[in-house]
């Protein structure tokens, strides 16, 4: 078994809120994350598929083919956005990078056949910070 994998990125604001709770106590669990005037993140999204290289191209997935479906299908509806109100696959769900993880799993586990019969995707690791990260596997 092959794990390839292709990094793109994104830029995007969002603001951590829980509207069923007061501002304070928003305040005192998210901190400067539910700043009213939202703030933003260079994000880093790493998708990794897994399989056995197709015999007549050697390939797993065209890396080219996958970085163009993660850009169509994910990046341009992400990149210089607002999470909480811009994205409609986001809509109604709190903008937090695991919550965003799984809305992009869902949207990629759909559309990576249409380019792959020998792969199938293995998992997703969204970068908010250089140091902080969230990896989804597809687990429910």
């Amino acid at each position: 078994m092959l794990y390839i994998s292709r990094k793109e990125h994104f830029n995007a604001a969002h603001k951590l809120y829980n509207p069923q709770w007061t501002r304070e106590k928003n305040i005192e669990v998210f901190g400067p994350c539910a700043n009213e005037h939202w703030h933003g993140h260079n994000f880093d999204l790493i998708v990794t598929v897994k399989g056995f290289p197709d015999p007549e191209t050697g390939f797993v997935v065209d890396l080219k083919r996958l970085s163009l479906l993660i850009r169509s299908e994910v990046i341009e509806k992400l990149d210089h956005k607002n999470l909480n109100i811009d994205v409609d696959f986001m809509r109604d769900k709190l903008a937090s990078c695991e919550n965003l993880i799984v809305e992009i799993w869902k949207i990629l586990e759909v559309k990576l056949p249409s380019i792959t019969a020998f792969g199938k995707l293995h998992g997703i690791r969204l970068y908010e910070t250089p140091r902080n990260y969230v990896e989804y596997f597809g687990e429910q």
